[in-house]
Parts: C-alpha cells; sequence; structure tokens
C-alpha cells in the first residue's frame, strides 16, 4: 500500500490519466477518424497529453479546490 501522505500525488496521477485518455481519443477520433492507426495514435496522443496534464493538475488542484471552496456556502 502508499502512505497516505502520497494520496494527493496519486489522486492527481489517476485523474490526470483519465481525462487526459477520453479527451485525447475524443480528439483523436475527431482529428483521424477510425482507421487501422486510430489505436496507434490514440495510444501516442495519451500519453503525450498525460505528461503535460499530470503536472498541471498538481498545480492547478490547489487553485481548484479555492475555486470550490469560495463558491460554496459553508454548512
Amino acid at each position: 500500500m502508499i502512505p497516505r501522505r502520497f494520496a494527493p500525488l496519486l489522486f492527481g496521477f489517476i485523474l490526470s490519466g483519465l481525462m487526459s485518455f477520453v479527451v485525447s481519443g475524443i480528439s483523436t477520433l475527431k482529428a483521424a477518424g477510425l482507421t487501422a492507426a486510430f489505436p496507434s495514435q490514440w495510444t501516442a496522443a495519451w500519453l503525450t497529453a498525460w505528461l503535460f496534464a499530470f503536472p498541471i493538475a498538481l498545480v492547478v488542484a490547489p487553485l481548484a479546490r479555492r475555486l470550490v471552496d469560495w463558491c460554496v456556502s459553508p454548512r
């Protein structure tokens, strides 16, 4: 098991991986179409997107938390 102190890092890793997977798939499908090369194109696009998405998610997450706190009413 991973120590709890790494939870925010793991959360950012998983969330950025899933989001970049979906968005790159949609973008690749729209740009290239559903061809025989689609899976390899999608994989390449996904890994490139994830390379950027993970550190961005870690940097932006505190800002997003503050915005959410500002938008919701306290109890």
